[in-house]
């Protein structure tokens, strides 16, 4: 029997394959069977508005000079570092959960009114937000930049404690809560790369500098802004301090409402060139959108696929509609790499980063094979913190085996890594690992029409990252509600319960040896 084949040949038809990713499943419909102007002009301003999402999505050194994707490049920077972590928002979130829909609504306006609030200050203060990192907050104030950038950052942590009175008194179902927040800071240079695959990048920052910030953090006070006494030592006279853990200060809030000020700069925004359409014609918007997609794909490159998806399909409200989900959680805290650029010769340093590149790179694709999304790589107080994540936006009824699995492979991959030189000596890369299951809280945080990000939020996400600074090198440890999903199909070691940070109550621990699966092949 004769097939007869119809010759088809849309406008969009050359860069069809580059569009599948950025058009929601409906618009690519339409543009392949329906050629258009109407049409086209519908893929070009949503290609329009896309970049402006992905513009909000992203830190000012990424958006506004992003590389072509797959382009690994980093630089030394002087400068300094904030890091903030919210306390409290655990309980405001178990007092929304139980509300469903409409408690995942009312928990947004309230973390998004305190982000948009941390964020203009961040602006108007001359910093620049490098990431959220769950309810946490990293901002980058540049040398150079408005100058005294140290002095800009303890004005700009003493301004948003201040803010935080509007957050003190938050009425809920189960009464009255508060959010307060832990500010630290420190200065010194450290690397600023992007790095990954042409699929997936990501900005990260490398260097002891970024973990000594992280630390000043971890070592202040509720409701204070705490200083390394490197970061002090230059300030002078300009603030006044009171003594705090051995190695930091705490800044005394003395200023007057005039002397403290709103601002330190004049706040400019983050400005995107607009796109202008002036040739409506079929060949002019061919034309208009292959520039679109030209300008869109570096900067949907630092995104995961699967959040992008939700990114894209929603792209026409600019809206994710927020959940209380129950995914698997895991951290990777990689450790080695990130801590010793200091004491890298220029040659080691692209070896470096490319080494963190090729990581990178190898645990995305691990995690993306598992149906997992590897959110950001973040500093942690001895290395690189992952964050990894089954069950959002993709659920599968076997997501904690999958985790489970995904761990086992990061595990055995970092282990197997050979040395990397480094000042003379072979650096051995490990990692520490942790897995717990629950609910949480998913949705859009920050500006909700300006810098954003899709994350998740709540004590499950806490508990992983603290079952993985419990754990011992390259070992994986697992909660008891990830222990009794997988149980069946993995070995696992019951450690008896544990006191983990931030819990009052002693915490079941389990160590994830391999997969009872995999072995079962491998004995065949």
């Amino acid at each position: 029997m004769e097939i007869n084949t119809l010759t088809y040949n849309p406008p969009l038809a050359a860069i069809e394959l580059r569009l599948r990713a950025l058009l929601s499943a409906e618009l690519y419909a339409s543009a392949w069977v329906d050629s258009s102007p109407a049409t086209l002009m519908a893929v070009f301003e949503h290609l329009r508005t896309l970049r402006y999402i992905l513009h909000d999505y992203l830190p000012r050194p990424v958006s506004e000079s992003p590389p072509n994707p797959g382009e690994v490049r980093y630089k030394w920077q002087t400068g300094t570092l904030l890091f903030t972590d919210l306390a409290g928002f655990t309980s405001l979130l178990e007092a929304n959960a139980a509300q469903g829909r409409k408690g995942a609504e009312t928990l947004l306006r309230v973390i998004n009114d305190y982000f948009a609030s941390m964020i203009e200050i961040v602006s108007k203060s001359g910093g620049d937000l490098l990431e959220f990192t769950g309810d946490a907050l990293l901002v980058q104030f540049l040398a150079g930049k408005h100058e005294q950038d140290t002095a800009r950052a303890v004005r700009a942590g003493l301004r948003m404690q201040r803010a935080m009175a509007k957050f003190a008194n938050i009425e809920t179902a189960r009464g009255v809560l508060s959010l307060r927040m832990r500010v630290g800071i420190h200065c010194g240079r450290y690397i600023s790369a992007d790095i990954g695959t042409p699929l997936r990048m990501v900005h990260v920052l490398l260097g002891d500098s970024v973990q000594q910030a992280k630390q000043a953090e971890g070592s202040g006070t509720v409701g204070r802004v705490c200083l390394t006494e490197t970061a002090s030592s230059s300030l002078g006279q300009q603030f006044c301090f009171e003594p705090g853990k051995p190695g930091y200060v705490l800044v005394a809030d003395d200023f007057t409402d005039d002397r403290l000020g709103e601002y330190d700069i004049t706040l400019t925004g983050r400005r995107m060139p607009s796109s202008v359409l002036l040739d409506r014609s079929v060949s002019g918007l061919v034309s208009e959108i292959g520039e679109a997609v030209k300008r869109v794909e570096p900067l949907a490159s630092y995104i995961p696929q699967t959040i992008l998806r939700l990114l894209v399909e929603n792209a026409d409200r600019r809206k994710i509609p927020p959940d209380f989900p129950e995914p698997t959680v895991m951290f990777v805290n990689l450790i080695g790499l990130p801590k010793l650029v200091e004491k890298a010769t220029p040659t080691e340093e692209a070896n470096l980063v490319l080494g963190c590149s090729r990581v990178f790179a190898l645990i995305e694709a691990v995690v993306s094979a598992k149906g997992g999304v590897l959110q950001k790589v973040t500093a942690h107080l001895d290395g690189s913190d992952m964050l990894i994540y089954f069950g959002v936006p993709d659920v599968h009824t076997d997501d904690p085996s999958r985790a489970a699995s995904a761990a086992i492979v990061i595990r055995d991959l970092i282990a197997g890594l050979r040395p990397i030189a480094i000042g003379g000596q072979n650096v051995k890369v490990t990692c520490q690992i942790g897995l717990s299951l629950g609910p949480v809280f998913a949705a859009e945080v920050g500006e909700p029409r300006g810098r954003r990000e899709f994350n998740i939020l709540g004590d499950t996400v806490n508990t992983a990252a603290r079952l993985m600074t419990e754990a011992g090198e390259n070992e994986i440890l697992i909660g008891e509600t990830v222990f009794e999903s997988i149980a069946l199909n993995f070995d696992c070691e019951a450690l008896g319960a544990v006191s983990l940070k931030g819990k009052s109550a002693l915490t079941p621990v389990f160590t994830l040896h391999n997969s009872k699966l995999e072995r079962g092949k491998g004995s065949v």
